[in-house]
């Protein structure tokens, strides 16, 4: 008769070992369908923002054994934003613009399986059929962007107007001068992006260019090229020949307007309008991002290109 306290074997895999399995198929079918999407050119839209966590999320949730599914999705989400900065060759920036949507997901899907696995005694009425509901509304969601059809409108126009204590003709003259970007950025631009640090081309005749390098934050150098395709007084449109900055990945710039009225003796009210086409879905998450994004810079051009010698004043916002 074995009186000894030994402990009882069981028989397949542990918790543990399921747990570990679970993570490890859920990153490697990750990174697969990242490697589809880059290859489909996919890799801008829903599907990789809210198709990819939701079917990482969903293998982790349906674990067997799990019992802390939140938290596992959490730490396994991390450890797949920080893989895909070292393995899959995406920057700072993107892992931080992309953890909120990521973690968010991961979240909801964890309280829905947590919700279907209750008994039916603690389950509010109806609970399978919303919890159902709600996962269409992911599948759905993850296939915008992946064509025109499936996408919301991408045009997208911001605008910056501000007083300045200049007169109109110095601030045509300013925005007529080759531009200087060695006024700090804003701090939300600070954060990777690539940055404007210097520019080529001057005039504001039809045709007349400027160039803007871009370097630093994200990916590689690049330049991009500005045309003036229209100039009346108290006007002028900028056209975007061609972009090869990183920039280009996330949104595509069309038309910068620039129009200035003097409103009264020293005192000039200007307006610098954007044009783009936001290349990145869920518009949902990344409209309101870009649009804050092309504010920011619009402001940022009304203090450099059309300001003559800001450091004698401060202007006023409105």
């Amino acid at each position: 008769m074995n009186t000894t306290n030994e402990p009882k074997k069981t028989n397949g895999p542990t918790k543990s070992q399921w747990v570990l399995a679970a993570v490890i198929l859920g990153i490697t079918i990750s990174v697969v369908l990242y490697k589809i999407l880059v290859w489909q050119h996919l890799e801008q839209t829903s599907a990789l923002f809210i198709g990819i966590p939701s079917v990482l999320a969903m293998i982790l949730a349906l674990t067997p054994r799990s019992e802390t599914v939140i938290g596992l999705i959490c730490k396994t989400m991390a450890i797949a934003l920080l893989m895909s900065g070292i393995f899959l060759g995406e920057g700072f920036i993107c892992i931080l613009m992309a953890s909120p949507i990521f973690f968010a997901i991961g979240i909801l899907i964890g309280v829905i399986i947590n919700a279907v696995r209750k008994p039916e005694h603690q389950k509010w009425p109806g609970t399978n059929a919303t919890c159902l509901v709600l996962i269409g509304a992911f599948t759905g969601m993850s296939f915008e962007g992946t064509s025109a059809k499936l996408s919301f409108p991408q045009q997208e126009e911001v605008a910056v107007t501000r007083n300045l204590p200049i007169n109109a003709a110095a601030i045509e003259n300013s925005l007529a001068s080759t531009p200087d970007f060695s006024q700090q950025l804003p701090v939300f631009l600070r954060l990777k992006f690539p940055r404007p640090v210097e520019a080529h081309g001057a005039g504001l005749n039809l045709g007349d260019r400027r160039t803007i390098h871009f370097a630093g934050g994200e990916g590689k150098p690049g330049d991009l090229v500005m045309e003036v395709v229209q100039h009346s007084p108290g006007h002028v449109r900028f056209h975007a020949v061609s972009d090869h900055s990183k920039i280009a990945h996330w949104m595509t710039w069309e038309d910068a307007d620039v129009s200035w009225k003097e409103v009264a003796p020293g005192q000039t009210k200007v307006e610098w309008k954007i044009r783009f086409r936001r290349e990145l879905s869920p518009a949902w998450y990344f409209g309101p991002w870009e649009r804050y994004a092309v504010r920011l810079a619009a402001g940022y051009l009304i203090d450099t290109a059309a300001t003559p010698q800001r450091k004698q004043f401060s202007p006023r916002r409105h």
